[in-house]
């Protein structure tokens, strides 16, 4: 199951992970958000060991969504050793977010 970061926990699970991360901005009220989400869920399991994967509400966690400057939703960051290396905004098929993830593996 992909993880749920938040404001508390993003530092700890994110920033000082040794694993890349993904993350998945969304929000309940998305459209696109909705055809995306079963793509994270899926990776959550593929890569678990490999990477973290999660997501991350904007409308509950406005620190972490401004910090990063998120203006459109979804948009699915990429991290590697605490900084933003890739990112993908709207919806796109899981193989887009795949080939994202592999090149940081």
């Amino acid at each position: 199951m992909a993880l749920e970061f938040n404001d508390s926990n993003f530092e700890e699970l994110v920033l000082k992970s040794d694993k890349p991360v993904v993350i998945d901005l969304w929000a309940v009220w998305c459209g696109p958000c909705r055809l995306i989400a079963p793509h994270i869920e899926e990776m959550s399991k593929e890569y678990d060991g490999r990477a973290l994967i999660g997501k991350l509400d904007v409308d509950n966690n406005p620190k972490t969504t401004a910090r990063f400057g998120v203006r459109n939703i979804p948009t699915v960051l990429f991290l590697k050793n605490g900084e933003i290396v890739d990112k993908q905004v709207g919806a796109v098929p899981k193989s887009a977010l795949v080939a994202k993830l592999e090149k940081l593996l």
